[in-house]
């Protein structure tokens, strides 16, 4: 690729952002070096790889690589027989350590997950603990090295410490003894590591010892007494035995490092690819990216694309789509209007895609493999090389001309600028067509005319236009394609005061060619703002109209099946009644036959006749007690909250919500459904009243819990949809609120905030709602609303 449309599409500054996410030097070295593929199989494994670590992410949180050095140099040389320093085997150590860390975060939680495209990497991974433990052991520091590392070093060290003792003990006796007043200071210092004491320069004589430093006065002499030579001596020889030990441990340990040398290198160069890899995962995450589907066919499909570099919170997203219908897109409107950054959008984002990078747009958003990305954005003028801007232009097109094929895609902003319009516009169209002729894919930005003209005339080409709005006089940043840019130069200038006669003079100047294109072009102006308009308020619709079918299915689905239900109930019980009916008959029939052949007395043949009516007694009882309370005209005190009633009209049982209104309408909840009903309609049936947290007796004698013993104070409504959610949301409502519960936690999550959204909305039409308020921190945060009932 490039490298003029790398700078020129700023791409150095989305790998620069890459760069920051990667935790050791080499992984940031690596990001800088990034550089957009022209291989379809690499780009697609780079993608898959990102697309992993992007989910680990989301599941598992961010991992740290470590400060991972470059220890291949160390490595090298172990394998010509060569030992490693200090430094470099702490380093080794804290790469086996991290690795160690990394190889735990990359497990799988359970057998059944299916392997990802990273999992090789992470299998790949030896921490080499007995290592790392080993070297940890023996090296405190870089500047210690543990007595434990070897007995031969804890004896030489004992060693030092007595040799040590032995002169402070000879020196101290010294100092306050014989040679007190021959000293400038009673003190023990070191010169040249070795002990010594500081003497006044009159006294030098009367010490005999060795002189080895003296003050920048001249007063001091620093001498080593005779006393202490030969212990100084034999610290000397411990301390250069102390070295070569020390020496034979590194050497120690870079033996065991060494037998384990493939297997450090294989270590270092996983974790700096994860890291790699991790870090274009970051950088999709924090720009809210997906992952593009790529093809070989030059088209491109761009969903709600955003350009990378603009803030978030300002940037619009735009639409566009190039090489399926039409190979050449012409971008026109006015400026500030956005037609550059739409330009640079569609670069930016084949050269991030290429590189293995999420581009930042809405998933199912396609992009093609191009060989080279040719951009000529932005004043080109050189002072140095003594080109104008439009010589400076001409130049790059010149080389995108010879260069360019099928499998390029080339980028022109306001093409033909900076020489006179009748001639720039005439070579504009002239290097657009050759471009459209060779099937190259072109997007290109222009103040002319004469291009609208010639991509509505021209088969493959297509006019596109960023909108702008001449009443608040600002660009809205929409690109909208299939519709070509108005100049709005008239519509601007008289916003800004300029006086209506130098317009209309100004317009007698334009040809009524051109006038009449401009009218042209308001109209469809006018149209598409209509249209889209319309379009939006009939999708609305639409998606409501959709809801209400979808709940009036599930509804009617829940009375077919309660229907359905109540239908086999009366059967079995019809079917029970006519088995004990039969049963009885056919035991009469036996005993009356049995009383005409046998002489039995009359008494026993009413005891039997008794028997079968107390029989059927019993059985009219028990119809009668699923005969309606009352089946007289309801009066409004007769009814409570939380009645149980009977809705004769629709033979459905349900509990009473609210108290009759002046005409005597009021709301029943029946299972799900919520229904506003007249008193007339109703009829009392025998079950518990729900009143509170207490239990009632029915008129059978016995006893039910009240809702309020079991119902809870929350709800979870998440993985819902707005009308699953309302739906359930209500009957809760009114459960809790016939339980006298003060308030309740409804838990919908925050997601897209749609379903939270839903349930303010809900919540604000009822009114047995006192208020609601979004949780505070820690109590679930915007996922969570806290619901007040009236008192």
């Amino acid at each position: 690729m490039n490298q003029k449309a790398l700078k020129t599409l700023e791409y150095d500054k989305i790998i620069e952002q890459l760069a920051s996410y990667a935790s050791s030097p080499l992984g940031r070295k690596k990001c800088l070096e990034l550089v957009p593929s022209s291989s379809l199989s690499q780009i697609t494994r780079m993608q898959h790889e990102t697309h992993d670590a992007l989910t680990r992410l989301f599941k598992k949180g961010h991992i740290s690589f470590g400060d991972a050095k470059d220890i291949r140099g160390a490595l090298k040389r172990l394998e010509i027989g060569s030992s490693m320093n200090i430094t470099e085997l702490l380093q080794t150590a804290a790469l086996l350590e991290n690795t160690a860390r990394v190889k735990a975060y990359g497990r799988r939680e359970n057998a059944d997950q299916t392997p990802d495209s990273l999992e090789d990497l992470f299998e790949t991974l030896e921490p080499l603990t007995l290592l790392s433990t080993e070297i940890r052991r023996c090296i405190l520091s870089e500047d210690e090295i543990s007595d434990d590392a070897s007995p031969n070093l804890r004896r030489i060290r004992r060693s030092i410490k007595s040799c040590e003792e032995k002169i402070h003990s000879q020196l101290i006796s010294l100092v306050n003894g014989s040679y007190r007043t021959y000293l400038q200071d009673a003190v023990i210092t070191m010169r040249d590591g070795r002990y010594c004491i500081p003497i006044k320069s009159e006294y030098k004589g009367q010490v005999p010892g060795m002189v080895h430093d003296q003050s920048s006065t001249g007063s001091t002499f620093f001498v080593e007494p005779m006393a202490v030579v030969k212990l100084n001596n034999d610290i000397r020889e411990l301390e250069i035995e102390e070295a070569k030990e020390i020496e034979v441990i590194l050497s120690t340990l870079s033996a065991q490092a060494d037998l384990h040398r493939d297997e450090i290198r294989y270590d270092l160069e996983n974790m700096v690819e994860l890291d790699f890899i991790f870090a274009r995962a970051a950088l999709a995450m924090e720009q809210n990216a997906n992952e593009p589907i790529f093809n070989t066919e030059g088209k491109i499909h761009l969903r709600k694309a955003r350009h990378p570099l603009i803030n978030a919170k300002k940037v619009v997203p735009i639409d566009l789509s190039l090489g399926e219908d039409f190979d050449l897109l012409i971008v026109t409107g006015p400026n500030t209007g956005g037609k550059t950054v739409s330009l640079k959008t569609v670069g930016l984002l084949t050269l991030m895609g290429q590189s293995g990078l999420h581009i930042p747009a809405l998933d199912r958003s396609s992009l093609s493999v191009f060989d080279e990305v040719y951009a000529d954005i932005g004043d080109e003028q050189s002072i140095e090389q003594s080109l104008s801007t439009f010589s400076s232009h001409m130049t790059n097109v010149v080389s995108f001309l010879d260069k360019a094929d099928r499998n390029s895609l080339v980028l022109f902003d306001e093409l033909g600028a900076g020489t006179d319009p009748t001639e720039g516009a005439a070579l504009a169209i002239a290097i657009l067509s050759t471009l459209h002729e060779r099937g190259i894919r072109t997007m290109a930005t222009t103040h002319y005319s004469e291009l609208k003209i010639y991509a509505l005339s021209t088969p493959g080409v297509e006019n596109a236009c960023c909108e702008f709005d001449v009443e608040t006089l600002s660009p809205t940043y929409r690109l909208l394609v299939g519709v070509p840019g108005k100049s709005n130069a008239f519509a601007i200038s008289s916003k800004l005061g300029l006086p209506d006669y130098i317009i209309n003079k100004a317009k007698d100047e334009i040809s009524e060619q051109d006038e009449s294109f401009e009218d042209v072009l308001t109209t469809l102006e006018q149209n598409r703002i209509t249209l889209e308009r319309e379009k939006e308020e009939l999708a609305r619709t639409r998606a409501e109209v959709e809801s209400l079918k979808q709940s009036l299915a599930k509804n009617q689905e829940q009375i077919d099946a309660r229907k359905e239900k109540m239908i086999s109930n009366a059967t079995e019980e019809a079917q029970r009644i006519l088995r004990e009916a039969k049963e009885y008959a056919d035991q009469t029939m036996r005993d009356f036959q049995k009383f005409g052949k046998e002489n039995v007395s009359v008494r026993e043949m009413e005891q039997k006749r008794t028997a079968l009516r107390e029989k059927m007694n019993k059985l009219d009882k028990k119809k009668a007690k699923e005969v309606p309370k009352r089946t007289g005209n309801l009066r409004p005190q007769d009814l409570h909250l939380g009645d149980a009633v009977k809705v004769l009209s629709m033979n459905l049982k349900g509990t009473v919500s609210t108290r009759p209104d002046s005409k005597g309408n009021l709301f029943v909840q029946m299972g799900i459904m919520r229904t506003k009903v007249h008193i007339s309609d109703l009829v009392l049936i025998d079950e518990a009243v729900i009143t509170g947290p207490s239990i009632s007796r029915t008129s059978s004698g016995k006893s039910k819990l009240s809702k309020a013993a079991t119902i809870s104070t929350e709800i979870n409504l998440l993985g819902k949809t707005v009308d699953e959610a309302v739906a359930e949301l209500d009957k809760y409502l009114d459960d809790a609120y016939l339980s006298h519960l003060p308030s309740v936690r409804v838990v919908h999550g925050k997601g897209t905030g749609a379903l939270r959204k839903g349930i303010h909305n809900y919540l604000r039409r009822q009114k047995h709602v006192a208020d609601f308020h979004l949780a505070e921190f820690g109590e679930g945060d915007a996922g969570v609303t806290i619901v007040t009932f009236k008192k």
